[in-house]
């Protein structure tokens, strides 16, 4: 009596052609936490992957552009979703705020947290991944956070304020908890907390920012006297 036929496993790189891009950048965003820019192979990749590399290079012409759709796939969708955030939302800036913040702590625990790190690390050998991380993420992400702070001011429930570089201080203490996961946690005694990081971040911002509770919001300064404000603050 013949043996039943068994259906063998197929090889991983016979996968469907529609999940080996997202296959190879979740590798490729793995081994670039674990190593950087520089250290990582197109091999390691696509061993980690399960492809050849000759199948990587279909989809990616080369590390650079593995790198950049890396940061297109992890980073890049968080910063639309907060501008989704100030095109639908009607809550109150102060809300809005600590809502763009948390969503910050939770691409904190993600992988996608080492991107800064290696950015930072890299942009002097590679000053063409340093302008780009610079426009499709730095320069947007703190966008966000200027057209928060000012409507939030039009609408007198921020104080008047410096706001490029008021963004600046938003941003900073989430970025060194990026870089401090990726950097020093792994040789402190304890590990970054990102939530209690965050609310502690929020806590100096209630005062900084001098909101101002729901229903006693302040007159709009309007646009033209709020710019008097920052150049009188920066000593025009």
């Amino acid at each position: 009596m013949a043996k039943p036929r068994t259906m063998a496993r197929a090889p991983r790189w016979r996968r469907r052609k529609d999940d080996r891009p997202g296959a190879i950048l979740a590798a490729a965003l793995a081994c670039f936490a674990e190593r950087g820019f520089a250290a990582t192979r197109l091999d390691d990749v696509a061993k980690r992957a399960g492809v050849t590399k000759g199948t990587l290079y279909l989809y990616f012409p080369n590390k650079e552009e593995l790198f950049k759709a890396v940061v297109r796939q992890a980073i890049v969708p968080n910063i639309a979703r907060g501008e989704t955030l100030l095109d639908e939302t009607a809550e109150p800036g102060p809300v809005a705020l600590s809502r763009l913040i948390a969503n910050w702590s939770e691409v904190m625990t993600t992988p996608a947290s080492a991107v800064p790190k290696i950015v930072v690390a890299e942009s002097g050998n590679f000053p063409d991944i340093a302008r780009f991380y610079l426009e499709e993420v730095v320069e947007r992400g703190l966008g966000l956070f200027t057209r928060l702070l000012s409507a939030g001011v039009e609408r007198g429930e921020f104080g008047a304020m410096d706001i490029d570089n008021t963004a600046l201080c938003v941003v900073a203490p989430l970025i060194l908890g990026m870089l401090w996961r990726h950097s020093f946690e792994r040789h402190g005694g304890r590990p970054l907390d990102p939530d209690a990081l965050c609310r502690a971040h929020l806590r100096l911002l209630s005062h900084g920012l001098g909101l101002v509770e729901p229903g006693r919001a302040r007159p709009s300064a309007g646009p033209a006297k709020h710019l008097r404000r920052q150049r009188k603050g920066a000593g025009a």
